[in-house]
């Protein structure tokens, strides 16, 4: 594994950096989409692979962690900081291995208030070196043991204090037992929610900064739509302490037009990764849900993601950039670790293989090194599992022996590299290519969460029972579906 921190900023950068010209496209009739409707997440007849992977990725969060502070590592199982955005994921997860059986209740409940534990008190201050965060955010990594800020090159992360809070409000909602241990987990998940001043990362109103340093104070970037930010202005339009104006979701939806188009027979809000049209989607359930943009567009995030999914099936079946393996069976690009860094010439080619960077395909930008991700389908079960399922299981069948692992499948694989120089990460594997070996704790999340979401819909159902993610939805102009009944009993 690369010692080279990955940061929220540097996904973000590469999208700005390589990021196609914008194009504005009008919608095709839907019926021109390639659509079967979307399986509603009921109890699905779900194959032994996917009740298989379901438990070994679980597994991975419930192994990695340590059980004293709750901290996730960001990859495992070599020596790793730790992720606050993997412990969102984890956070959750818990809940899912507590329904499933894979531990007990009571196993979850001690593993979370030592997690809530540990963020509720962890030091909160604008020091370089001796503080976990500051305003109620937390820095994107943190020492495994101190828990204080990994090191100078770390920011303040306004994402992935979201997708830690996705965890924190999970459990707030789950464990709803009239017990001192469960009361307590609801109230430590309140107050670490209630003192995030998302008004304080405003610093160019209405949009929110992706982060900031002590030295460098506030990154000189906002998250501004289309892409996994979409978490961030929800919990900051729903807090009930440090509340955002309405005027930020229009702000975040303004330049959805330079992304909006058709790419590999889909029309839909393109962004590249896939990990975009999932993370948010893995707490809330944005089926029959809209907002002002889905109105005008007459589709809601839910549809979006699907034909994303959809889409980059397609761009693999294409497959113009030749690289092995790539088909109606194999596909799935993302944010990942790859071979690393390297230029490889063969005859009078040149082909670059990327460490880790934000792999993706779309009108936005193409960043493809025939590196596949098997969170990149595995994340997007729920929206096409008719065409997720089979990639998995073929994925599975052609690799499985070195692909996939005690804890599920490996972050990412490459056929297509066979080089034999010295490598910066994983493995070269004969008449495969280059494996990874290790697990990525925020492309595990996807995997289990979206599993289990697309089995018995749980994750959303709880989130339902939240009422600052119903807020926060709600002021920022979504309408129908679960949001016209009444909300479910906490």
């Amino acid at each position: 594994m690369p010692v080279k921190i990955r940061t929220a900023l540097s996904l973000a950068l590469a999208a700005l950096l390589i990021c196609a010209a914008p194009h504005e496209v009008q919608a095709k009739d839907s019926a021109k989409q390639s659509k079967p409707t979307a399986t509603a997440a009921t109890q699905q007849k779900v194959p032994p692979l996917i009740d298989d992977l379901e438990h070994r990725t679980f597994n991975w969060f419930w192994d990695s962690a340590t059980p004293q502070n709750g901290l996730v590592p960001d990859h495992y199982p070599t020596k790793s900081f730790a992720s606050i955005a993997a412990v969102g994921f984890g956070l959750t997860a818990y809940g899912v291995g507590a329904e499933r059986g894979y531990i007990t209740r009571d196993q979850a409940v001690e593993r979370t208030l030592a997690t809530l534990r540990f963020f509720h008190d962890a030091p909160q201050n604008d020091s370089e070196d001796d503080a976990a965060g500051y305003r109620g955010f937390f820095y994107h990594f943190l020492d495994m043991d101190s828990g204080k800020r990994f090191d100078r090159n770390v920011e303040l992360s306004t994402v992935d204090t979201s997708l830690l809070l996705g965890g924190v409000l999970f459990a707030q909602s789950y464990y709803d037992r009239d017990t001192p241990r469960e009361k307590q987990i609801r109230q430590l998940a309140d107050e670490i929610y209630r003192r995030v001043d998302w008004t304080w990362v405003q610093a160019r109103k209405p949009l929110i900064t992706m982060g900031w340093t002590p030295g460098g104070k506030f990154i000189p970037h906002d998250w501004q739509g289309y892409n996994e930010g979409m978490l961030v202005y929800i919990l900051a339009l729903g807090s009930p302490t440090h509340a955002v104006g309405d005027d930020a979701w229009k702000a975040w939806t303004s330049t959805y037009n330079r992304t909006w188009g058709e790419f590999h027979g889909q029309t839909f809000l393109n962004f590249a990764p896939l990990f975009g049209h999932q993370f948010s989607h893995v707490w809330v359930d944005f089926r029959g849900i809209r907002d002002a943009w889905n109105r005008e567009k007459g589709l809601d995030y839910f549809e979006n993601s699907r034909r994303a999914t959809y889409s980059q099936r397609a761009y693999a079946i294409a497959n113009p950039g030749g690289w092995t393996g790539y088909g109606a069976n194999m596909w799935g690009i993302s944010a990942s670790n790859g071979p690393g860094g390297l230029v490889v010439k063969s005859g009078d080619k040149e082909r670059t293989f990327h460490g880790y960077t934000a792999r993706g395909a779309g009108l936005d930008y193409i960043s493809d090194d025939g590196t596949l991700v098997p969170m990149a389908a595995g994340g997007s079960i729920p929206f096409a599992p008719e065409i997720v399922v089979p990639a998995l299981e073929e994925m599975k069948q052609r690799y499985g022996k070195d692909i996939y692992t005690k804890y599920g499948f490996v972050d990412a694989f490459n056929p297509s590299f066979h080089s034999k120089t010295d490598l910066r990460t994983g493995k070269l594997v004969p008449e495969l290519g280059w494996v990874d070996t290790v697990h990525l704790g925020i492309d595990q999340g996807p995997i289990v969460l979206m599993v289990e979401n697309w089995r018995s819909g749980f994750v959303w159902n709880v989130m339902k029972k939240n009422p600052y993610v119903r807020k926060g939805l709600e002021r920022a102009g979504f309408t129908g579906g679960w949001l016209d009944e009444a909300p479910p009993k906490p």
